[in-house]
């Protein structure tokens, strides 16, 4: 089994357990360890990991690390571990306190499910208050597993990871400020781009004008992006032969009756607005369920999406035909549909509450 397929492998292991973990202790035997091994440690080999490691500093004794990797006699990687119910981000103090006290370049903050991997970019042997690295075991991003593999034992060498740190880190950061910059534009970004569209004198009134302008421009780039990403997505597909239409469910009440061939078929088309949706709601959903479960068939009369590629898992569905009337529908245990009227699709991060409890019937 290769690393990636190990990481979607423990990753259904938190899903399915978590919720009879009790204990922080049962927390580190059933998820952390685990991990630990698959970045090809032996955890009952001291030479290579060492659990509660002394991490004393001058003023306080009795500091104990859970779990320190080690390397020809030397922590190179300090592990904190929490319950996976807590909030990482009242930890980071402690996990400091221990970097400080030990010779380790790499700190990670855990609760099994959310891996904070931090170094001394800033400071030397002084812990960064940012993670560089932020790999969470339910919302997987590919990209990052292979910065997670870097840390595997046969992988690891410290130049190499701590250049990655270092480009990781200002690209979390720059990231950050694009997204404030998409949410509220600063002053200077509205006032920037104003000058070079505008062609008279920007005044005060001027500049509050363009942020409103500013602001929806930036979500329509967006939007435009996502479109014609989609849209090659949908034109190699079906250069590929593999058609992305399909049959859906023959009951639009009935969510658990079979899907029905008919000469009707080629009719569907797919719209590029249906799959945007599909995004929305797989990103949504990927808090309680795996993304790679979460599927969708499209039909004439709705595009349905359901878990495990069966429509007796409905999730929900989107009725976007009529583009003047468009609706989301959520399938209740009784198999009847309820209809939302909806006007755009940002609209369905509204219904989030309801998303979530639709997946957790499949958790």
């Amino acid at each position: 089994m290769d690393f990636k397929d190990a990481i979607f492998q423990l990753a259904e292991r938190v899903s399915a357990l978590k919720e009879s973990i009790q204990t922080e202790e049962a927390t580190k035997n059933a998820f952390i360890m685990p991990f630990i091994q698959m970045l090809g440690y032996d955890v009952f080999n001291p030479l290579e990991v060492v659990p509660e490691m002394d991490c004393d500093i001058a003023k306080k004794k009795g500091e104990k690390i859970d779990y320190a990797i080690m390397k020809d006699g030397s922590p190179i990687m300090l592990i904190e571990c929490k319950h996976w119910k807590q909030d990482l981000n009242l930890h980071d103090n402690q996990l400091k306190r221990y970097y400080v006290a030990s010779k380790a370049k790499f700190g990670v903050l855990t609760n099994g499910i959310v891996y904070r991997f931090y170094a001394d970019l800033i400071k030397e042997n002084i812990m960064d208050d940012v993670p560089f690295l932020e790999f969470n075991l339910e919302k997987i991003r590919e990209t990052q597993i292979e910065e997670v593999k870097k840390f595997c034992k046969e992988n690891f060498d410290l130049d190499n990871i701590l250049s990655s740190a270092n480009e990781l880190k200002y690209m979390s950061e720059v990231k950050k400020v694009i997204r404030s910059e998409f949410a509220e534009p600063s002053p200077e970004l509205v006032k920037m781009l104003t000058k070079r569209v505008y062609e008279g004198i920007v005044t005060q009134k001027v500049l509050e004008q363009f942020t409103d302008i500013v602001v929806r421009a930036l979500n329509s780039h967006i939007n435009d992006v996502m479109s014609e990403k989609l849209g090659i997505a949908i034109k190699a597909t079906e250069a590929a032969g593999a058609p992305v239409q399909t049959n859906a469910t023959a009951s639009e009440q009935k969510a658990e009756e079979p899907a029905k061939e008919d000469d009707k078929s080629s009719k569907i088309i797919t719209t590029v607005e249906e799959l945007e949706g599909y995004y929305i709601v797989k990103s949504i959903v990927c808090e309680v369920i795996s993304s790679e479960r979460v599927t969708y068939r499209d039909s004439q009369s709705y595009f349905a999406i359901f878990a495990d590629d069966n429509n007796r898992r409905p999730i929900c569905r989107l009725h976007f035909n009529n583009t003047n009337n468009k609706r989301i529908g959520f399938v209740d245990e009784n198999r009847n549909e309820q209809l939302v009227t909806i006007n755009k699709l940002d609209d369905i991060y509204n219904f989030k509450k309801q998303l979530i409890e639709a997946a957790k019937r499949y958790a």
